[in-house]
């Protein structure tokens, strides 16, 4: 009977041991698959810009070039030649003329998406966030609609855009959590819809994939009205997470109106409380995040001026943000700067 078991346990591990290395080796394939892809379409753009160059393009086929050249190549070869992605393959050496500066950690389903920008700081931003964050298509494409990008851009200087589109979005100080807006278009609310505060927590928990694809890299949720007994009295922080980069609770408290100092009195009793209840051996301090529909700048800096905790402000809206709006005060935030350097 022993020798029964021993030998059914063995055959267990032999079939999972196999299907390991034929996972492995599958996601291998795939990997060599899309690196081989994206190269030859970027060899493919070149050859097009090559033949731009030379004259060819105005002095043959006007501008029928891409018409033409769709046409026939899916007469030789099938599909996958459709004239917009074939202008795309123009676009993406164009964008990266050095081969070597190509991600092949990324689809070029994430390219296409990418390529959609003008911007050469935003497609750069792109690339090296997706690779970080492990972006599927579907989560690059929210993000991109979301204007990330600009968000992140305009809470910074010149030289931060520099360094967001060089090297992504990098997590190293609690004031890095904070998008301003963060963009919650995803709970599906209407604009002028009367809710309260616990409908919209209600809708995040239910919604907590995009959520955390919102917040960014880093955050484990915990858990929803988290409770604290403080000198017999019971308080409840509506949201509740860890940050595995910067190793300390996240507190957020959701406000459907404008912030006020009650707020911020509120969110310092839970921190005081966490540091000295909730921390353990290697945590570093609890961070707050009080998200509101609005915030009083003037209010916020008196409010805040003698806390030595770490308590962040934030706004948060239902509705996606207009990109020409973003996109002209970031091209005006460079201008300024380039001006006074």
């Amino acid at each position: 009977m022993n020798t029964e078991i021993t030998t059914q346990t063995n055959y267990t591990q032999l079939i999972d041991q196999i299907g390991d290395l034929l996972t492995l080796g599958r996601e291998k394939v795939a990997n060599s698959v899309n690196t081989i892809l994206v190269q030859t379409y970027w060899e493919m753009g070149k050859y097009i810009v090559e033949f731009e160059q030379n004259g060819n393009e105005k002095a043959e086929y006007g501008t029928q070039l891409f018409e033409r050249l769709s046409r026939d190549l899916t007469v030789a070869y099938g599909k996958g030649f459709g004239r917009s992605n074939l202008l795309y393959m123009r676009k993406l050496y164009l964008a990266f003329q050095i081969s070597g500066a190509l991600s092949h950690k990324l689809t070029w389903s994430h390219y296409y998406e990418i390529l959609k920008s003008d911007s050469e700081l935003e497609i750069g931003f792109y690339v090296k966030q997706t690779e970080k964050e492990k972006w599927s298509v579907r989560e690059l494409k929210r993000q991109m609609k979301s204007m990330l990008f600009h968000r992140l851009a305009l809470s910074t200087d010149k030289e931060g855009v520099l360094k967001l589109a060089n090297e992504g979005h990098e997590i190293s100080k609690p004031e890095d959590l904070i998008k301003d807006p963060f963009v919650l278009e995803f709970l599906n609310i209407p604009e002028q819809h009367h809710y309260l505060e616990g409908d919209l927590e209600e809708r995040l928990i239910s919604n907590l994939q995009n959520f955390l694809l919102e917040l960014g890299k880093g955050f484990a949720f915990i858990g929803r009205q988290y409770r604290m007994s403080i000198g017999g009295k019971h308080f409840r922080v509506d949201l509740l997470f860890y940050h595995r980069i910067l190793k300390c609770f996240v507190l957020i408290d959701l406000k459907r109106g404008e912030i006020d100092h009650q707020d911020i009195g509120q969110m310092n009793l839970y921190l005081n409380y966490f540091k000295k209840e909730e921390a353990t051996e290697g945590d570093n301090e609890p961070v707050g995040i009080i998200l509101g529909a609005y915030k009083n700048h003037i209010l916020v800096e008196y409010a805040t001026e003698s806390i030595t905790n770490k308590i962040l402000l934030a706004k948060y809206q239902l509705y996606l943000p207009d990109k020409k709006q973003l996109e002209q005060a970031l091209n005006r935030m460079l201008e300024e700067e380039k001006n006074d350097s």
